[in-house]
């Protein structure tokens, strides 16, 4: 069995991130959502792995995530020259899929459990595609499922306005070798994609056998934001531990479960967990609240920050109001504000600097 992860995409929903990078690399937790993905595939037993890239970011894909190894997999890489749709990216990636049953995982997704269940699940029964669902309060936002009693699936729609059910598939999805000749028979929709809901509404008409699971745990869509916020705050509370590879001075205190990284320097300052922390960060007269997690060549000083996400070579400096709810990017720099509003709210690109005044 194989996977195809896609990692295309311009990532609009995360702009201004994305202008100067892969949505897929955004840290969570200080690792790239994509790299949740690749670590589920491995741990079902996948080890050859096919990875969509788009031509703005997927030499970046490439060059962070490497040839597989550090995962224990095989990655071969995928042009796909447009976004053309999913069920496009699959048409591209036939070559290397061949005649093998795959999994195909939407590389900004984060859920809970792993696929091993999943996996075996398809393994067993004779079908052609199995699909992942969960409930959501807005269906009409999602494609969506309607399924019998049995689990079959009966119909799917992209984003309809009136949804058959609160079903929504949450982006991993388990195919036959059929799933070609569906491709093949369909034509792009009325956005000009090739759906994958289609493809598999076609096997659906031809009689296939088309299951669905429904997830129980938790999915997170870190397209947006307060989306990457959530995921940021679900996995720490899931899976940060206590480690100290740094130096805490006498007068700083560390509560809860705060991990930190080598090198990093924290002085007269808190720090109240969950949080990661990376490696080489210089934290100095800072409270850093729950929630937080903090990239590596990270510079704080005087500055008051919680559940927020600050990305490689950010700087806070004398920012004397709390800052909430915040995606600071690569190396931007946000310095001092002589008048002090409430609160603070930010989402700002790589190489940005923001002066409050």
């Amino acid at each position: 069995m194989k996977a195809l992860i896609l990692s295309g995409g311009k990532g609009t929903r995360l702009r201004p991130l994305t202008y100067t990078g892969a949505k897929q690399l955004v840290p969570v937790a200080n690792k790239p959502i994509l790299w949740y993905g690749l670590e589920a595939i491995a741990a079902s037993g996948i080890t050859d792995i096919g990875i969509v890239i788009s031509p703005e970011t997927g030499e970046e894909v490439k060059a962070k995530t490497g040839n597989g190894e550090r995962f224990g997999v095989n990655i071969t890489y995928i042009l796909q020259e447009q976004p053309a749709g999913l069920a496009h990216a699959v048409k591209i990636s036939q070559s290397f899929l061949g005649d093998a049953p795959f999994v195909m995982y939407l590389g900004d997704n984060l859920v809970q459990g792993g696929l091993g269940a999943l996996v075996d699940k398809f393994k067993s029964q004779p079908l052609d595609a199995l699909i992942l669902l969960c409930s959501v309060a807005n269906p009409t936002a999602f494609g969506v499922a309607k399924v019998d009693e049995q689990g079959r699936v009966l119909q799917l729609v992209e984003k309809p306005k009136v949804p058959p059910s609160n079903l929504a598939l949450v982006g991993v999805y388990l195919f036959s070798p059929l799933i070609h000749e569906a491709i093949a028979s369909i034509q792009p929709s009325a956005r000009g994609e090739l759906e994958i809901t289609d493809a598999i509404q076609e096997l659906i008409n031809r009689g296939q056998g088309v299951a669905a699971h429904q997830l129980q745990g938790w999915w997170l869509d870190t397209g947006k934001k307060d989306d990457l916020l959530e995921a940021n705050r679900v996995i720490l509370d899931s899976y940060v531990e206590t480690v100290n590879q740094g130096f805490v001075d006498e007068n700083s205190q560390v509560i809860g479960r705060v991990t930190i990284g080598k090198g990093t320097q924290i002085i007269n300052s808190t720090v109240r967990g969950p949080v990661i922390i990376g490696d080489n960060c210089h934290i100095e007269n800072c409270f850093i609240g729950p929630y937080s997690s903090i990239a590596s060549d990270v510079k704080l000083l005087h500055a008051d920050l919680e559940h927020s996400v600050l990305l490689q070579g950010a700087q806070v400096c004398n920012v004397h109001q709390r800052i909430v709810d915040s995606l600071i990017g690569q190396r931007a720099k946000v310095v001092e504000a002589p008048r002090r509003p409430k609160a603070l709210r930010f989402m700002v690109g790589d190489d940005s600097q923001v002066e409050l005044i």
